[in-house]
């Protein structure tokens, strides 16, 4: 589930914001017995991964299963019941429910909507692309994971965009290992974005994890090369950008979560939880079932 890139992000109340990687290199400091990079980036030990690692199993495997539950006539509201009832019957937890009031176990974004779309009375229909993004709890780590669906048969523009985000989202990721910063990976984001005419939403972003839903730092898919906090071995965080075929700015609808496209163009997301190791990165929420993209379990499925 991505946040508001704007602003400052607080860590249980040590305000922290991205800087300038020269700020960050070689130093750390420890926030309640835990290491951390000056902006209040934690720095996870490698036991941890093993938490991390289980829970994206379980957000990756419930949105794998719900690939067979999105199909025309469902409601946006029925997917998010099964999404509930497949959390519960794993013994995890939803990270949703709960959550500054917010009332179900999945946000569900279609055709316009950029992200948080609110699970309801709407019915998919042939055509339709939808992102469906899902946090679990599982032994007090997060999993945090959402890709992109199709009710039916997308058109031509609709596969283009789903491509073009899933592959800025993998480009992005290759991006991830110690000595690189997170402006590496929102550069390899916009340049691959904008080379195929499409924009990038600005308003929101990745951002840290662990035991905790939100963490710094704030990962902003865009920008340039070697700028911001350095990667260091023990971050975790999400990478999920959000592409829209037309211009990049949103706005928030009047139930304070659905974000749209201004000017109604399509909007894809994918998002990936992932942890810096000591020579790259581990994705924690990889499809087991290679079912990530749609193109993928179309062509197994045919």
């Amino acid at each position: 589930m991505s946040t508001f890139s704007t602003g400052i992000l607080s860590l249980r109340g040590v305000g922290v914001a991205l800087c300038d990687r020269h700020h960050v290199e070689g130093i750390r400091l420890v926030i309640f017995g835990r290491s951390a990079t000056r902006e209040g980036i934690r720095l996870h030990s490698r036991e941890d991964f093993a938490g991390m690692r289980t829970a994206g199993a379980v957000a990756a495997e419930i949105l794998d299963d719900l690939c067979d539950a999105v199909r025309p006539g469902v409601s946006t509201g029925e997917i998010d019941d099964l999404t509930r009832t497949m959390i519960e019957e794993r013994g995890a937890k939803s990270a949703t429910i709960g959550y500054r009031g917010y009332e179900h176990a999945s946000c569900i974004s279609v055709n316009h909507v950029v992200c948080h779309g609110i699970p309801g009375r709407k019915r998919l229909e042939d055509g339709d692309i939808l992102n469906i993004d899902v946090t679990v709890v599982v032994d007090g780590w997060y999993g945090d994971s959402s890709r992109m669906y199709v009710a039916g048969t997308a058109n031509r523009r609709a596969k283009r965009l789903m491509d073009v985000t899933h592959d800025a989202l993998m480009l992005a990721i290759g991006q991830i290992m110690p000595g690189n910063t997170f402006g590496d990976i929102g550069a390899a984001i916009q340049h691959h974005a904008e080379s195929h005419r499409m924009s990038v939403v600005r308003e929101f972003c990745g951002h840290g994890l662990g035991r905790e839903f939100h963490l710094p730092p704030n990962v902003v898919h865009f920008g340039r090369p070697g700028t911001g906090p350095t990667l260091i071995e023990g971050m975790f965080f999400t990478v999920e950008p959000m592409i829209n075929l037309g211009k990049p700015g949103t706005k928030i609808l009047q139930d304070n979560w659905t974000a749209v496209t201004r000017d109604r163009s399509l909007s894809a997301q994918y998002e990936h939880s992932v942890g810096v190791t000591e020579n790259g990165c581990e994705i924690f929420t990889l499809s087991s079932a290679d079912r990530f993209h749609p193109t993928n379990w179309r062509r197994d499925d045919a």
